[in-house]
């Protein structure tokens, strides 16, 4: 039965009740957010260590260079990543950087004078590889005679240390054809580089390189046994100009798997004597 109101009774208010469902049992979704942060930083980081173990010393400079904007003006008149992203040169190179009095710099990071530091930091074996290299390049210009026998000497930067090459070509020979016997003017050459890394404390390791020429059928020997030979001949002739025995960490004999000119297996310049001054 419906209630019949005054005409001047208010009417009644409506109440409405709001409520809140809180799910128990977990926080939301934020877990997901941070969850997805950490796997993006372990993929980050895993791309990084693959970076650093197939990249060499001259690629991951010139990937550090492209990362490091406040550095962009310097660079620009400097020694460096060039207009490329893996076009850095070499880890001793001068630059132009501000750096403080006293100081010598690299465009890897700032040195200070007599540091101490490993290869990765540019201290004492980045030193001893930049003064080894110093020392070569003087005392072939020391001399007419050595000057001349200069153009078959090649200096290489590597991620083991300073390498020497000492190349043949058409008009010089270090070896007598098909045989482990220095020339003369080998021998000069060989005797010049072992007093300029004689007062080094590195080790050394020696291999070498034959073109493809191939022996005759009934010869006694191969190219293997050859480059081998004259490895361990040129390690002698080391000794007898003053370097001591011990500092031999490897010799060996590639015969022409390395060649220096691949477009020519018989080219002259493939052979060789490589000389590396270990870091």
């Amino acid at each position: 039965m419906a209630v019949k109101r005054g005409k001047n009774e208010p009417p009644k208010p409506i109440i409405v009740k709001k409520i809140t469902v809180v799910a128990a049992g977990h926080h939301g979704g934020a877990w997901k957010v941070a969850y997805a942060d950490f796997v993006t930083a372990m993929m980050a980081f895993f791309l990084l260590l693959w970076i650093l173990g197939a990249t060499t010393e001259k690629q991951r400079k010139g990937i550090a260079d492209y990362f490091t904007p406040t550095l962009v003006k310097n660079k620009d008149a400097s020694a460096g990543s060039g207009t490329g992203l893996l076009g850095g040169s070499s880890l001793v190179d001068a630059d132009d950087y501000p750096h403080r009095a006293g100081q010598t710099g690299t465009k890897t990071l700032t040195i200070p004078r007599d540091a101490t530091g490993g290869p990765k930091e540019g201290g004492s074996k980045v030193k001893r590889t930049m003064r080894a290299k110093e020392a070569v390049t003087k005392k072939l210009e020391s001399t007419m005679r050595l000057r001349q026998l200069a153009k078959q000497v090649r200096l290489v930067d590597t991620t083991l240390g300073v390498r020497i090459d000492l190349v043949d070509d058409a008009d010089f020979s270090m070896f007598r054809m098909g045989t482990t016997v220095l020339t003369p003017e080998a021998a000069e050459l060989i005797g010049a580089i072992a007093e300029a890394v004689g007062p080094d404390a590195g080790q050394l390791t020696i291999r070498g390189h034959t073109d493809s020429l191939p022996y005759k059928a009934d010869a006694q020997g191969n190219n293997w046994s050859l480059s081998a030979g004259r490895a361990e001949t040129t390690r002698q002739a080391l000794m007898r100009d003053g370097i001591s025995e011990d500092r031999f960490k490897r010799i060996e004999g590639v015969a022409d798997r390395e060649l220096l000119i691949p477009d020519n297996p018989q080219d002259p310049r493939n052979r060789r004597i490589s000389i590396t001054l270990l870091d």
